[in-house]
């Protein structure tokens, strides 16, 4: 068996690029850099589906968090967390290390700083509820796929291995 057990659940972008609001994307395709590290770890990933996709599809127009936060949209959100919660509960009774959750800073869906995107607050919500714990790690506003991330990059090290200390 090859398993190491390992995974981190990632917004949707980190992996797709191409579902971001069009002047919005920060790389071709997905974040390489982000995804080499979690690679190199041999840490599994499961991304998140895009609930601004499913409202609204690929060729939408930004919107604030005020804008999306309506009933049919939180039914989508809260649909979404509700697997995403269910899988990560399957995880862990599966004895695998749950590494963290990535989101997205300033994302009206999936941010975890003090204003939190729609997604991320029903996942927590739901976690909360439960009393599961798990980390979370923002990619910053600034970042760029073809800009040194140096600092991010540290703290995404970090992030992953968190349970290696």
């Amino acid at each position: 068996m090859h398993r190491q057990g390992k995974i981190v659940f990632l917004s949707h972008c980190i992996l797709n690029q191409n579902s971001v609001v069009k002047p919005l994307a920060r790389a071709k395709g997905g974040y390489n850099k982000i995804v080499k590290e979690i690679i190199k770890r041999d840490i599994g990933m499961y991304q998140i589906v895009c609930p601004e996709n499913k409202y609204l599809g690929l060729n939408r127009l930004p919107k604030s968090k005020d804008e999306y936060d309506n009933k049919d949209y939180r039914k989508i959100c809260k649909a979404i967390a509700y697997e995403v919660v269910e899988d990560i509960e399957k995880y862990i009774n599966n004895s695998d290390k749950v590494v963290g959750i990535i989101g997205i800073s300033g994302s009206p869906t999936c941010s975890y700083n003090k204003n939190k995107g729609i997604l991320f607050e029903e996942i927590f919500y739901l976690l909360n509820e439960k009393n599961i714990s798990i980390p979370i790690l923002n990619v910053p506003t600034d970042y760029l796929e073809e800009k040194e991330n140096e600092k991010f990059i540290h703290k995404l090290v970090e992030f992953l291995d968190n349970d290696q200390k």
